[in-house]
Parts: C-alpha cells; sequence; structure tokens
C-alpha cells in the first residue's frame, strides 16, 4: 500500500502547468477522462504551487458547476441500499461524483484558511466557495457548505484577517448571507462553549493537547465570532426600506419563512434583488432579528477575554440593544458585569440604564452598586465622560428619596478634596444639579458645623421625612465640629449623609482653577427656586483633562491694562538729592555681552 501511495505521489510531482491543463480540458470535454478528477483534486492542497492550485481549482469548477444539480443531496445517500445501486450504474455515478465534490470543496476550505496560501490565491479560492454556496441545490443557499467554511475559519488556529475582512466586504451585505452568517455563529458559540466547560473540568488531561481546547486557540476562536458578529450590518427597516440583495438565486428556503415560498427567478449570474411582494421586508426583518438576538446571546455566554469583554460592553448599549427581539435578555449578562465592580461596572452601566429606563428592567440594587463606584480612581478612567453623564442622568428622578440624594451628594463634595482639577469642576456641578432637582437637601449647604445638638436634631429632622431609615437621621449623638458622615460606607442608607453638610465645598471657593470657584459660586443661590435657575450641562466637561484645562488657558486672550505713563525708573530723583541712578552705557554693553556668552553657553 506504502509503495503505490508513494507512486501516486511521484507521479503528482512530475506534473508540470502544460499537463495539469490538459487534464482539465480532456475532464470537461468527455467522460471518459473522469479519472482526471480525482487527480486533480490533489492538486487543491496549500502545499501545493499557487500556479497548480489556480488550474486546477479552474478546471474543477467548470465541471463542478455543469453537474452540481444533478447530484444527490447528502440525505438522500442514507435511504439507498445496495440492491439499487446494483441496478442503477448511474446512480453510483453520482453518489461517487458527490463525493469528489464534497472532498473538493473541503480542499478549498483547507487552502483558503492556511496561512501558507497567498492572498491573491485566497481570494479566489472564497469566490469558488461562495460560487457554489450561492448555486447550491435547486438555487437555494447551500447552507452546508457555508456552516462548514465558517467552522473552519473559526477553528483556524491562524488569525486570518485578509480572509475575514474580504468575506465581510464582498458578501456580508447580501440578507441571506447574514441570516445563515448568525445561524452558523449560534452552532459555533455553543460548541465553543461546551469545550470551554470540557477544558476546565479536564485540564489536567488536556496539557499536551494542540486542539481547541487550548486557551491561546480558544481566545482566538471567540474573537473571531465577535469579529464576524460586529462586521454584519444590522437590517433596519425603519428607513421605509422596501428593497433587499440576496447572494443565492432563490434566497432564503420556505422553511425559514414561515411555510411561505418563494417564486422563482431567472437563473442569472450574480445576486437578485427580491421585491417586497415576493417576500414581506417585514417577514424578512422579523427572522433576521430572531436569529440575531439568538447568535449574540449564545455568544455572550461564552467566557470572553477580558480585553474583548471590555468592547463588547462599551458598544453593547448602541450595536446590540436596539436590534435584539427582546432587549430585556440581556439583564443576566448585564446584571452580572454591573456587579463585578471596577471599570467594568462602569462599562455596563450604559446598556443597563437603557434597559431600566426604556424596557422596565427592576434592579432593587441599582443605586447601591452605583454608589460603590464614586472613589477617586473613577475621575482618571478612560470612559469617565461616559459615566458622569449617566450619573447625571440616574440621579435626575424627582422621586429620588432624601437620604439617596444626600448620600451622592456627599460623597461627591468629600471626593472632591482629592480628585484633579477636572473632577473637581465636574463634581460642582453634578452637585449644583442635585441641589436643585432635590430642595429637600438644600439644608447641607447652609448647615453650621458649630450647631447645637438640640438644634442639630431638631433642624435635621425636618429633612428626614424621606428617608428610608428615619432613625439614621438621629442627631442626638452628634458632637459640634465633628462631621458624622461615613465615607468608608458602602450603603448609602447608613452613610449619617443626612447629618452632615457641604464643607468641603467650601474649601474650593479659592480653588486655583477659576471654573472651579466660579461653580462654588452658583451655590449661594437659592436654587430651590427652580423658575430663577437652570441645570448645568455634564457633558460639556465631563471629559475634561489637564491637558483639556491647559490648552484651553492657554489659548485665553487677556485684556492688557492700557498703559498711561512710561516708566524711566524705579525712584524719581528728588528723593535722593546727590545721586543718579543711571546706567553707564560701557556697563550695559558689558552686560549684554557676558548675558549672551552666558545663554549661548
Amino acid at each position: 500500500m506504502a509503495s503505490v501511495l508513494a507512486k501516486k505521489q511521484k507521479k503528482k510531482s512530475n506534473y508540470n502547468l502544460k499537463e495539469l491543463k490538459t487534464l482539465g480540458n480532456q475532464l470537461l470535454s468527455s467522460r471518459t477522462h473522469i479519472n482526471n478528477l480525482p487527480l486533480l483534486i490533489t492538486f487543491i492542497s496549500p502545499s501545493s504551487s499557487p500556479q497548480f492550485v489556480l488550474e486546477s481549482l479552474l478546471s474543477l469548477q467548470s465541471f463542478f458547476i455543469t453537474v452540481l444539480s444533478d447530484l444527490p443531496s447528502s440525505n438522500s445517500q442514507i435511504n439507498i441500499d445496495e440492491n439499487e445501486l446494483s441496478k442503477d450504474p448511474e446512480l453510483v455515478y453520482k453518489l461517487w461524483l458527490k463525493a469528489k465534490f464534497d472532498d473538493f470543496v473541503k480542499s478549498l476550505i483547507d487552502v483558503a484558511v492556511s496561512s501558507q496560501a497567498d492572498e491573491t490565491l485566497n481570494e479566489i479560492v472564497l469566490d469558488a466557495i461562495m460560487d457554489f454556496v450561492k448555486l447550491g441545490k435547486d438555487g437555494r443557499f447551500q447552507s452546508s457548505i457555508y456552516q462548514r467554511f465558517l467552522h473552519a475559519i473559526v477553528y483556524s488556529p491562524s488569525g486570518l484577517d485578509s480572509l475575514l475582512n474580504s468575506l465581510v466586504s464582498k458578501f456580508f451585505m447580501y440578507i441571506d448571507v447574514r441570516y445563515f452568517t448568525y445561524i452558523t455563529v449560534e452552532k459555533l458559540a455553543r460548541s465553543l462553549d461546551s469545550r470551554g466547560i470540557e477544558d476546565k473540568n479536564n485540564k489536567s488531561a488536556h496539557e499536551d493537547s494542540e486542539d481547541l481546547s487550548r486557551p491561546s486557540n480558544l481566545e482566538l476562536a471567540i474573537h473571531k465570532i465577535h469579529y464576524i458578529l460586529s462586521q454584519i450590518p444590522p437590517f433596519d427597516i425603519k428607513g421605509g426600506q422596501s428593497e433587499y440583495e440576496m447572494w443565492s438565486q432563490l434566497g432564503l428556503s420556505s422553511k425559514e419563512i414561515d411555510g411561505k415560498g418563494l417564486k422563482e427567478v431567472n437563473q442569472k449570474k450574480g445576486p437578485k434583488k427580491c421585491n417586497s411582494d415576493v417576500l414581506s421586508t417585514s417577514q424578512i426583518a422579523k427572522k433576521i432579528k430572531l436569529k440575531f438576538t439568538k447568535a449574540w446571546l449564545s455568544f455572550l455566554r461564552l467566557h470572553l477575554p477580558l480585553d474583548l469583554y471590555k468592547e463588547v460592553l462599551v458598544n453593547l448599549h448602541q450595536a446590540v440593544i436596539p436590534y435584539l427581539s427582546n432587549p430585556i435578555m440581556l439583564c443576566d449578562f448585564l446584571t452580572r458585569s454591573y456587579d463585578i465592580g471596577g471599570v467594568i461596572s462602569v462599562m455596563a452601566l450604559s446598556s443597563l440604564y437603557i434597559l431600566m429606563t426604556q424596557h422596565g428592567l427592576e434592579y432593587p440594587n441599582f443605586y447601591e452598586k452605583l454608589y460603590a463606584l464614586l472613589v477617586p480612581s473613577i475621575f482618571m478612567a478612560k470612559h469617565r465622560a461616559k459615566f458622569f453623564e449617566l450619573l447625571d442622568s440616574c440621579l435626575k428622578s424627582p422621586l429620588l428619596p432624601a437620604y439617596l440624594a444626600a448620600a451622592f451628594t456627599k460623597k461627591l463634595s468629600r471626593l472632591s478634596l482629592v480628585v484633579p482639577p477636572s473632577g473637581a469642576w465636574v463634581i460642582i456641578v453634578l452637585i449644583h444639579n442635585l441641589l436643585r432637582r432635590h430642595p429637600s437637601i438644600n439644608f447641607l449647604v447652609h448647615k453650621q458645623t458649630d450647631e447645637t445638638d438640640e438644634d442639630s436634631s431638631r433642624g435635621d429632622g425636618e429633612h428626614c421625612e424621606n428617608a428610608k431609615e428615619p432613625d439614621t437621621c438621629d442627631m442626638s449623638n452628634g458632637k459640634p465640629g465633628i462631621d458624622m458622615f461615613n465615607v468608608e460606607e458602602t450603603d448609602p442608607a447608613k452613610s449619617n449623609a443626612m447629618r452632615s453638610s457641604l464643607w468641603e465645598v467650601d474649601t474650593l471657593r479659592h480653588h486655583y482653577f477659576p471654573n472651579v470657584n466660579r461653580v462654588v459660586l452658583e451655590l449661594e443661590k437659592d436654587l430651590t427656586v427652580r423658575a430663577k435657575t437652570t441645570e448645568m450641562a455634564v457633558k460639556d466637561i465631563s471629559g475634561a483633562s489637564y491637558a483639556t484645562i491647559f490648552n484651553r488657558e492657554m489659548s485665553r486672550n487677556f485684556k492688557r491694562p492700557p498703559v498711561t505713563n512710561q516708566i524711566t525708573a524705579l525712584f524719581p530723583d528728588s528723593d535722593f538729592p546727590g545721586w543718579v541712578f543711571k546706567l553707564d552705557e560701557s556697563e550695559n554693553d558689558e552686560k549684554s555681552t557676558k548675558r549672551q556668552r552666558i545663554e549661548s553657553s
């Protein structure tokens, strides 16, 4: 057996390009040369020369396109017994052609996902694979070939950036390609999820394995799935879209369209446009939205790498939530992310806020988690601008209890002592808005720290009617000059904010950054009169930093006072009779020369 294989391998290596072209012409001319078919398939290999691969590909593609409609489906081979095969030689021939076609497609996919293949050759191979996907059986989308192709791309140990870019740019504008991409991605994500679980359970048994269970290859596969999902354009019919493009001749089969078949279109090459009278745009949009939802939910169940986890959270509220069939299905993923804390919670806040305000999600511990995020490091975080805008929006409700508004106000006031000037600027604006929205906590601004215990208890009781725990507002144990606020407390109801004052803000009256003390002066106004005051926009200053503040100050034009008299001497001569305050010109020249020497050195 080994000698036979060696002989075949030797014969293959002895062929030149001209002989290979002759084999292809013979195959296309007559069935008597059908034995050239398996030989030509052997040249479709990552180890073969690109010229040999291209020449074999052109011949085999031309051959299979003519016989593709006569090939039996994979399911029909199961019901064929040996008696039928012996009675029908033509059926045996077609089954053999079907097997060789599968081998040919497999070889094409191997070349496409190989890191050794040339980029130009990959483009040609990609077009050939997608042509067979388009022709398929009876002109419908050949999903089995497309799924095998995407499976090979995701499971390949190579990055395949150029191949993925070509696939996205050439074929993701077609509706049927997007539809079956979502279906395939869902299956791949489920497969990776199960393999990841097996890898955790059998880590010791697979330490020397080189398959996909290795963490590096698993992470690469997850990154590829995310790239594919994020590059599919959303199918949105809000703009009144009435037409859409199909890659295959008949588009989606009737099984995916709720039993409503499609009218056949002309079998011309190239993509076809299906009008709304053939298939309703709303029907196809509903189907794609459902597959889009299943694909993303399956992907989000994976153990995402940290860098990819952050990227997904940042874009989730814009790229995913608006196109889900039921966005509330993301609540588990987002609440888990929000409970992690730190920068992950900040990134999950945008999407979680959308679910709460637009889709009716109830999250009882939302404000406690938000309160815990107020730490000095948040003022240096990359996404602090969006966080401050959402923080301002979350605290806008007039139904917010007084104890909660006071806790956030006091926590921000304490942070103003340790944050950069840009952070202090944002904090004072947030405090200004909180005091204007919630008049019940305005006593924090004017409370005297040296008041007696009796006055403190009476004054604070007037503002604790809406508190969650009225006992926390009891100031009978308070001492004059001592701040009862507990900055280390994570529960805002137990922070004693109602027993404190905003003395930290008073220290910012003479801050070296003029915008800070200017906003502090605004707090002296009577903010309870809402008709005479307005809220300050957080969006305009939320992304400020040392660099932006410095550039803003440097670009300002300062008015210089006019010079009325030319000063020639520091003291008039009349004050010192007998003295002449005049520098000799020679000494002036000598000093100038010395100064030039020093500067040049």
